[in-house]
C-alpha cells in the first residue's frame, strides 16, 4: 500500500475516515501538502475533516480522534483496493 497513491486518488472525504482515526490533524495536513496541496490551501481538507466530526464519522475521545457511530470503511478499503486487509 503506497500512502501516496491513496492521497492522490481517494476523496478527501474517504482519506480522512480511513486515516482519521490512528493519524492526527498535522500529520494529515502534511500528507496532503505534500501530495495535493490544493486541498490544504482552498480550506478543503480543514471543512471536510469537521464535517466527519458533524456527522458522526469521527470522534473526540478524552483527546484522541477515534471511530465515530457512524464510521464506515470506505469502499477502496473494503474493496482491499490497496492491499489493505
Amino acid at each position: 500500500m503506497s500512502l501516496k497513491d491513496i492521497i492522490k486518488n481517494e476523496s478527501v472525504e474517504d482519506i480522512l475516515t480511513f486515516l482519521g482515526p490512528t493519524s492526527d490533524y498535522p500529520k494529515l495536513d502534511k500528507l496532503f501538502t505534500y501530495n495535493r496541496y490544493g486541498v490544504v490551501t482552498c480550506g478543503e481538507l480543514s471543512s471536510k475533516y469537521d464535517e466527519l466530526f458533524r456527522k458522526g464519522v469521527l470522534a473526540d475521545q478524552n483527546g484522541k480522534i477515534v471511530k465515530g457511530p457512524n464510521w464506515k470503511e470506505p469502499k477502496f478499503v473494503t474493496e482491499k483496493k490497496y492491499g489493505i486487509v
